[in-house]
């Protein structure tokens, strides 16, 4: 079973702003080449950090709302938040220590 979920604009409320845990959101596209090296990075680190750490992703065509909410000009693109509060985002393609770095800037965690 996959450690990343798949929500919609209409989950965004529950799955994200309102989670227990950290969050992890990630907006992509079928069309979009670089999304398809992504989806290892994040079966890798969601099993590695399920514990701490919650992945969802988002289509971005289908979900407008959350994509100008929170300003995605481009994918893939990356949206940490805890609490309901953004804190940081990132747009590209990202290797797993460049995530796990991001991470480490507003949590204490430790891989495995």
């Amino acid at each position: 079973m996959s450690s990343v979920k798949t929500i919609t604009d209409q989950e965004f409320e529950a799955e994200v702003i309102q989670a227990g845990h950290p969050v992890l959101v990630y907006f992509w596209a079928p069309w979009c080449g670089p999304c398809r090296l992504m989806p290892s990075v994040l079966e890798s680190l969601g099993m590695d950090y399920s514990d701490r750490l919650k992945i969802v992703k988002m289509e971005v065509d289908p979900n407008p709302v959350a994509v100008a909410n929170y300003k995605v000009q481009g994918v893939p693109a990356f949206r940490l938040f805890q609490q309901g509060q953004l804190l940081s985002a990132l747009e590209g393609a990202m290797t797993r220590p460049k995530l796990e770095e991001m991470l480490k800037q507003h949590f204490n965690f430790v891989e495995g």
